[in-house]
């Protein structure tokens, strides 16, 4: 009889691979009645599984001697989980191959149990050494080669690996508190604790929000405050939308997502929040004229592969959504207003390029790893430490007239600039690597002013979305 975790694990392999579905709902769904060390040990083995699914398909080729896409998709999903037992779970042989052939018999199909039950042998056998024998790229490490290319263009061949290595690893687990007292420890970012696991019932009650200190950093950056409008173009889940005071229009596209970030908004208690459902690039002509606008743009999510295993599969660089909808969001904003644009991946093209495509060139300010809040007053930026201790630099640089996002604002000489900021956070730039669980990644916090000045901060966290 197949143990129920690994039947959670199971489905949900199945479902990924067969039907598309996300890995987080899957599981959600398929291990819905596990207790918390099967859900645990369900989520490592689907996880696992479908993280370094190429490495483990080409095991299976290489020593079963049968092409993978060939295989019923129930044997081949048995054969992926036995296969990830075996190679990065130590799991005793007889006991992976036992469960794997129980999985296809409960499949119903009898006549390839024996024909699992040879493969993975033979792969039981030689899967160790031939993980050993790989070199140190993108199949060893199973990410798309072009994951792999675009990381060594970017950050070169070793910063490349360092990330593959580390985005392999289980990522820590963060929540932002609401309200009330957290079972967790503070981190760099105000309002972030790190927790071993996330407490369901605090989330239901509103008192925490599951939310990574990269995403929270985005959040912070806005600077929203009482008595100025912001608008958020791409809204759900809600969790950046939520930090920000002030009257705020949260836009989402999709009618279910737009659903559950009104649902989130108010658990959360934030009555401040306005959701929309619309498509930001055609959004009615009367929003316009806000002080702020936060575009947390779609993107490839290359800095978030470890929490999401299926996303590398699946990622797909949005350069021109991402440029058309920075733009967007310059002409709903007023002169001398400000927009963020963050994305959560690790590629120059969704980060730089599109920033550099926008017309404004960020200037180095310096580093602090430290949430970034901007000051108005004088353009100052304003790092609040760890310890709390805010360090106050001024800006330096200045933009020539006529640099900056989208059109002039209505009513404005054809030649005038724009007048307003874009604070850029792009979560890619590798500092170095400590070890392979633990790589300290720059979150880039470009800050453009069109009027006067532009700077530039860069705060370190872990690859985190």
């Amino acid at each position: 009889m197949v143990s129920p975790a690994r039947a959670a694990a199971y489905e949900t392999v199945l479902r990924v691979f067969e039907q598309d579905a996300y890995a987080d709902r899957a599981l959600r769904t398929a291990a819905a009645s596990l207790d918390q060390r099967d859900h645990a040990f369900a989520q490592r083995l689907a996880y696992g599984t479908i993280q370094r699914l190429r490495t483990l398909d080409y095991a299976i080729e290489q020593l079963g001697r049968r092409p993978v896409r060939k295989l019923d998709p129930p044997v081949r999903a048995a054969l992926r989980l036995g296969a990830y037992e075996l190679g990065f779970m130590q799991t005793p042989r007889h006991a992976a191959v036992n469960e794997t052939v129980e999985l296809v018999r409960a499949a119903k199909l009898e006549r390839a149990v024996a024909f699992t039950n040879a493969v993975l042998r033979r792969v039981a056998d030689g899967i160790e050494p031939l993980l050993e024998s790989l070199p140190e790229d993108a199949l060893k490490h199973s990410y798309p080669d072009w994951v792999e290319q675009v990381w060594t263009r970017d950050f070169g061949h070793e910063e490349a690996l360092a990330l593959m290595r580390a985005q392999n690893e289980a990522p820590e687990t963060v929540v932002r508190r609401i309200r009330g007292k957290i079972d967790g420890k503070p981190t760099d970012i105000p309002g972030a604790y790190r927790v071993e696991r996330v407490d369901e019932a605090a989330v239901v009650e509103g008192r925490i929000w599951p939310q990574s200190r990269g995403s929270q950093l985005a959040g912070l950056v806005v600077g929203a405050r009482a008595g100025e409008r912001t608008l958020d173009l791409c809204a759900a889940p809600g969790g950046k939308a939520t930090q920000l005071a002030g009257e705020v229009t949260a836009v989402e596209k999709h009618p279910g997502r737009a659903r559950e970030l009104q649902e989130n908004a108010a658990r959360l208690g934030a009555s401040n929040v306005s959701v929309l459902c619309a498509d930001a690039l055609e959004l009615p002509a009367e929003l316009r004229e806000y002080d702020r606008a936060l575009v947390d743009a779609p993107c490839s999510g290359l800095g978030v592969l470890a929490s999401r295993p299926d996303l590398r599969w699946r990622a797909e660089p949005l350069p021109e959504l991402q440029l058309a909808l920075l733009r967007a969001a310059a002409d709903r904003v007023r002169p001398g207003g400000t927009i963020v644009y963050s994305v959560c991946t690790l590629n120059a093209d969704e980060n730089e390029a599109v920033v550099d495509a926008s017309g404004l060139t960020p200037d180095p300010l310096g580093e602090e790893r430290a949430a970034v809040l901007i000051d108005d007053r004088g353009g100052e930026v304003e790092h609040v430490r760890g310890d709390g201790r805010p360090v106050v630099q001024r800006p330096v640089g200045r933009v020539e007239p006529g640099e900056g996002i989208g059109r002039p604002p209505r009513g404005a000489d054809a030649g005038q600039s724009p007048r307003r900021r874009i604070n850029s956070i792009g979560q890619g730039r590798l500092q170095g690597a400590r070890a392979a669980s633990n790589v300290a990644v720059g979150n880039e916090i470009a800050v453009g002013r069109d009027d006067e000045t532009r700077t530039r901060a860069r705060s370190r966290l872990p690859a985190s979305g």
